[in-house]
């Protein structure tokens, strides 16, 4: 296999011009297919998706990330932007460059303003770990695992969303390297049309390289899992739909199903085994959280219960969700009403018995609060008024059991449309999925006006691997012809 190197010695001969200038502007590597690097660059973190680019650009700073989107205008490439590899979308092909992020992953905490700069590539971890240090926290979602970036530009709920609202709520400012190849910043104040755009309407409108988001004053919580048999499901998922009327916002929960796979690292008292889960974190007095998981104490007692008073800095063994890449499918919707019917339908969808369920995780995660507390016109990001949120994951191991799972996937959704508010959550769609329903990532207002930023800033449609928002005037002119 050919490296780096020895193919910067026969560039004159063997690479197109505008290559070799890439080259030679940028700190970071550019791997071409069949080098040295590039298979362990093309990775997405679900196996299920491959990237296949014509160019991979692995970015040291913002001044990379320039010259990138500028080579990829000169050959005429799209541009596929990747930091960890999560929600993978459109993919890169021979006719794209994959631009990655995953090296620009620098963290700096301001202590007294209660922000964190941070940039493109990094994980929430990195976030999580600094913030803790100093006693505050920053809005991530269920796993550190995450980009931050990434899940921010498609909204964020994660545990504290409902004290606190979704990640693109607390964003300061952004900077992001447009169509044109050029660094701005895009605040309340500057660029604001493009700072609407990118708290909730993805990575369509340019990359960004760094953003700024407030932190909170959250070190202690009270979180963990309630484990019933699955013979319980149903009386479970009904207890919890009126249990959540009551709770305060510092109470964000979740009620899940899981099928736990008969494998090793799975601990062995779950393994195998079905159980229908009460999970959430309570960001406030301890006691007060106790009280309100007392409450299903006093009605049942579960096999297990993990809710305890833990420092925000574990947060992720609340959903314990897998950090190593695997092939999984991924699917979600917003749920109007936790119905009769549509309870029956869940049990009789995501409970396995005796295999009968391909799911392995069928969630549904309580919203409202501050989510729901800021004007749906305030930001790009939609279905503020949704109740609950459903997610579906599962492993698929080979291509025919990933196409088995959407096919059930597709059924479930199906029984269940009467209880569905029509919409979806975009950071819980991957692939074809992403793109065949992003409309129903947003209101229709607000869609109308993301279409017409993207005629603004990139009517040519370079960034078109994450949602798709087609320009307008383009949209016109193809109801034209």
């Amino acid at each position: 296999m050919t490296t780096a190197s020895e193919l910067t010695v026969q560039e004159s001969q063997a690479s197109p011009v505008w290559l070799a200038a890439l080259r030679a502007r940028v700190k970071g590597d550019v791997f071409v297919p069949g080098v040295e690097g590039y298979e362990q660059a093309r990775q997405v973190w679900n196996r299920s998706f491959q990237h296949q680019p014509a160019v991979i650009v692995l970015a040291e700073n913002a001044f990379d990330v320039e010259a990138a989107v500028q080579a990829a205008t000169t050959a005429g490439l799209r541009l596929v932007v990747q930091a960890t590899g999560h929600g993978a979308a459109r993919l890169a092909d021979a006719g794209a460059m994959l631009l990655s992020l995953e090296r620009m992953t620098g963290v700096r905490v301001d202590v007294q303003r209660r922000t964190a700069v941070i940039e493109g590539g990094t994980k929430w971890g990195e976030v999580l770990r600094q913030a803790q240090q100093v006693g505050l926290a920053p809005l991530l979602g269920s796993s550190p695992d995450v980009g931050a970036v990434g899940y921010t530009l498609g909204g964020g709920m994660g545990w504290l969303a409902r004290k606190y609202g979704m990640s693109c709520d607390s964003v300061n400012w952004f900077d992001v390297v447009t169509a044109g190849g050029q660094l701005v910043r895009a605040s309340e104040t500057e660029n604001p049309d493009l700072f609407w755009a990118l708290r909730g309407g993805g990575g369509s409108f340019g990359v960004v390289t760094a953003m700024e988001v407030r932190l909170y004053p959250v070190t202690m919580v009270y979180g963990g899992n309630l484990f019933y048999p699955a013979a319980l499901a149903k009386d479970v998922l009904t207890r919890f739909r009126e249990w959540v009327k009551g709770n305060p916002d510092e109470l964000t929960s979740s009620v899940a199903i899981m099928n736990f796979p008969p494998i090793p690292d799975v601990p062995e008292p779950m393994r195998g085994q079905t159980f229908v889960m009460v999970r959430g974190l309570y960001a406030g007095d301890s006691k007060d959280g106790a009280a309100r998981i007392r409450e299903w104490l006093d009605w049942q007692q579960p096999i297990m219960n993990t809710w305890a008073e833990m420092p925000f800095s574990l947060v992720k063994e609340i959903s314990a969700e897998p950090e190593d890449p695997m092939p999984a499918f991924a699917t979600g919707a917003w749920v109007r009403e936790l119905s009769d019917e549509a309870i029956d339908t869940i049990v009789s969808r995501a409970v396995s018995v005796n295999g009968s369920s391909p799911l392995n995780v069928t969630e549904f995660r309580h919203a409202g609060g501050a989510i729901a507390r800021v004007a749906p016109e305030a930001a790009a990001y939609g279905n503020r008024d949704g109740k609950f949120l459903m997610q579906i994951v599962t492993v698929t191991p080979t291509p025919e059991a990933w196409t088995a799972v959407r096919d059930y996937a597709e059924q479930f959704r199906a029984e269940l449309k009467p209880a569905l508010t029509g919409k979806v959550y975009m950071n819980f769609t991957e692939g074809d999925e992403r793109r065949e329903r992003t409309r129903d990532g947003f209101s229709e207002a607000n869609f109308a006006r993301l279409q017409a930023l993207k005629a603004r800033y990139d009517a040519a449609n370079r960034f078109d691997h994450a949602f798709d928002i087609p320009p307008a005037a383009r949209e016109s002119e193809a109801v034209a012809e």
